[in-house]
């Protein structure tokens, strides 16, 4: 079926393309077009089952009525319900959501926000890769609409949201000492960015805090694009090697890893190794026993981050003045430990 054009709308009404236009954009009154004749497109539009071509849309007005949403990977339990709560608060502003998936690698991301940037979306929301640095402060410095999520760059006055990551580890491992563990191992990955950072932080030092002196042999850093078997297998001779009696696992991905090594193992937990992991996850709760976690509060992160973002493109007015947010995770005590 061919599709109808705005002039094919016009010839039918017996109009002009202009005043088409006008009408199916609402500004039949101010510009002093007759009810009749706007009923009359109207009723033909819908007839026809008439689409307006977005790109010519987009080209003419300079919006496009579309947001970029840069992940690391949508098949992660946080992005994907981060996506999906994104997807709903932006439609309720009439905004569309294109995802994109960066696999945390800086040239793919670059040649995604290089095609949102073609594709004349209106704003970003993007979760940052290293080395994307210049990439993003351009964006800022052409006056883009742009909120960081779940990260971000030292030194940055870019808008953010993200959890507040030294909190949440902080919490955890204090409720480990709490429950007399002294020999606590710390298992992350090896990425540079500030959540991670900031996780590793939290660990150390409320160690220290608590009068436990910090055993570099007890942390292991993974490398992230390390396979699941690479990873299993280094969880395994970590635990062999160093044998400590909790561990705080700082991706809910590694946990999930970490489980697959204890079991292959045959430890018991919370028997014979107790378990917390930071941003939960699905299997924690069903796992036996159940897995304590600290939740990432993804709702409130994406109804922050869609806010800071209508602010910029001028959809509402906030009250707060701070366009850069820590919210507090929360704490989910399950029988691990």
């Amino acid at each position: 079926m061919k599709k109808v054009s705005l002039k094919d709308i016009a010839k039918m009404a017996g109009a002009s393309p202009s005043t088409v236009s006008f009408v199916l954009n609402g500004k039949a009154t101010e510009m002093r077009i007759s009810s009749k004749l706007s009923e009359k497109v109207l009723k033909i539009a819908k007839r026809e089952n008439y689409q307006p071509n977005n790109i010519a849309v987009s080209l003419r007005t300079g919006k496009s009525k579309i947001i970029g949403l840069v992940v690391d990977t949508i098949s992660g339990n946080f992005f994907a319900s981060l996506a999906r709560i994104i997807e709903s608060e932006a439609e309720r502003f009439g905004y569309k959501v294109i995802y994109c998936s960066t696999g945390n690698e800086p040239k793919k991301a670059r040649e995604l926000l290089g095609m949102l940037y073609q594709y004349h979306v209106d704003g970003y929301l993007i979760i940052p890769t290293e080395g994307l640095e210049k990439d993003i402060e351009n964006l800022s410095l052409n006056k883009k609409p742009l909120v960081l999520m779940d990260s971000y760059f030292s030194g940055t006055s870019i808008p953010y949201v993200l959890v507040n990551n030294y909190e949440g580890v902080s919490q955890a491992v204090k409720h480990l000492i709490e429950k007399g563990y002294r020999k606590i191992g710390f298992v992350c990955n090896d990425i540079p960015l500030i959540q991670m950072q900031e996780r590793k932080r939290g660990y150390i030092e409320t160690l220290k805090k608590n009068k436990i002196a910090f055993n570099r042999r007890l942390l292991l850093q993974t490398k992230y694009n390390s396979s699941e078997e690479e990873i299993v297998q280094s969880i395994s001779s970590f635990i062999k090697r160093n044998k400590p009696e909790a561990i705080m696992f700082a991706a809910n991905y590694l946990g999930v890893y970490g489980l697959e090594s204890i079991k292959g193992l045959s430890l018991s937990i919370p028997k014979d190794i107790a378990i917390v992991c930071f941003d939960d996850h699905e299997i924690f709760r069903l796992f036996s026993p159940a897995i304590t976690s600290i939740q990432q509060p993804v709702e409130a992160i994406a109804k922050i981050a869609i806010q800071l973002l209508m602010q910029q493109l001028g959809k509402i007015e906030l009250k707060e003045k701070s366009s850069q947010v820590e919210v507090s995770p929360v704490f989910l005590l399950r029988n691990s430990t």
